[in-house]
């Protein structure tokens, strides 16, 4: 399974979702897609295989990926104080993937009826969930 983990800032959510991932399935390929270069190097140092960044590696990962994981704001164009241009939000919300959002709160951009869960709890949640996508395969 190709599986893309997008963030933007300081890439803080993607490195820790890679690194929870890569601890669970070690074998398993991790595409990082930062929106910013800091974004792109946290998620890499955690250990993704391989990474890019900006507007363009975002569509052409959405693309191809089974699974994409990350903040909410990626499917919400300007988003992640304006982050996300609108061409990543339509790609990732055109994606043929699996799409595992991260409901966390911030950023304008406010889920109702989810819980405020840490984002460690947030981050194991999003381990099992790709572990029954993973066996679904």
């Amino acid at each position: 399974m190709n599986i893309v983990v997008m963030d933007s800032q300081g890439g803080g959510i993607g490195r820790q979702v890679i690194s929870s991932l890569k601890a669970a399935f070690p074998e398993q390929g991790i595409t990082a897609i930062g929106t910013n270069a800091q974004a792109t190097a946290a998620m890499l140092k955690a250990g993704a295989d391989q990474g890019a960044t900006g507007e363009n590696p975002v569509i052409v990962a959405s693309r191809h990926a089974d699974i994409i994981i990350g903040p909410i704001g990626i499917v919400i164009a300007d988003s992640m104080i304006g982050e996300i241009t609108p061409a990543m939000a339509l790609a990732v919300g055109q994606s043929d993937a699996k799409r595992i959002l991260i409901p966390v709160n911030h950023c304008d951009n406010i889920v109702v009826g989810v819980s405020d869960l840490s984002l460690a709890r947030l981050i194991r949640e999003v381990v099992e969930r790709v572990r029954e996508l993973l066996e679904e395969a």
